[in-house]
């Protein structure tokens, strides 16, 4: 097939026009996408902005803001470890070295005071992450903690925490800690014999492990660009599917 146009002759072979039809959606696809995180990353920039000026909560205030408006509040409070619970999220590589992120469930201290808790049988617990810790050479062998009985719990909250699972979540064996692939409420929440809050807090302060927690790790202008790119490799490939199919002379057209 041929078409005639800007004194050239386009020669269509239908088979290449799928191939690029292809390429040039998967192309938009990639584009669309990035600029997609670029309004995600901006969003959550502008969440975290806006509590940062509202000041930090505890986990009374912080049961009582809308699940959905939870994502990016700084929480401020002096945290009582719920012992013996920690658990391990398996494979987090910092520096070059593979580790475990430690994560405890913690109450509010004020909140479990037998004169300022007394009407709250079971006070909710939140989970806290308080950074990372070397793995030892032997897969089998657990890195030994030493977990603070109370701490001041100073960090970010996200409500945006499960990732993909690949088979089993937790690794039971009877004692802690416990190794876990991802932090999921529902699977470790049954550990716990109170509410325990959908989201997990950040520690950024005052850690006994190394914190490396960003909650934006490429900006929006990174994912701008990168949507730029894709945009722009498309244009290419019409351009160059345009320049190989044209013809000058009609004794060059192949029908």
């Amino acid at each position: 097939m041929t078409i005639i146009a800007f004194n050239r002759y386009w020669v269509v072979r239908w088979p290449w026009v799928l191939i690029n039809l292809l390429v040039l959606a998967l192309l938009l696809g990639l584009s669309f996408w990035q600029w997609q995180r670029a309004a995600e990353k901006t969003q959550t920039l502008a969440r975290i902005a806006k509590w940062q000026q509202q000041g930090a909560v505890d986990i009374a205030r912080l049961t009582t803001i809308n699940a959905i408006g939870r994502d990016g509040v700084q929480m401020d409070f002096m945290g009582r470890w719920l012992a013996p619970m920690v658990w391990l999220v398996d494979n987090k590589m910092v520096n070059g070295r593979i580790g475990y992120d430690v994560i405890i469930a913690v109450e509010d201290v004020s909140a479990s005071d037998p004169v300022h808790g007394a009407s709250q049988e079971k006070p909710a617990a939140l989970l806290v992450n308080l950074g990372w810790v070397a793995a030892p050479l032997q897969r089998d062998v657990l890195p030994a903690l030493d977990i603070p009985t109370e701490m001041r719990v100073q960090g970010i909250f996200r409500s945006r925490i499960t990732g993909v699972l690949l088979g089993t979540n937790i690794e039971n064996k009877g004692t802690w800690p416990m190794r876990i692939q991802q932090v999921d409420i529902e699977s470790l929440s049954v550990h716990l014999n109170r509410p325990l809050i959908y989201g997990l807090t950040y520690q950024e302060k005052n850690s006994p492990y190394l914190i490396h927690y960003r909650p934006v790790i490429l900006p929006p202008e990174r994912h701008k660009a990168y949507a730029l790119q894709w945009f722009l490799l498309a244009i290419a490939v019409v351009v160059i599917a345009l320049l190989a199919s044209a013809r000058k002379h009609p004794q060059g057209i192949e029908l």
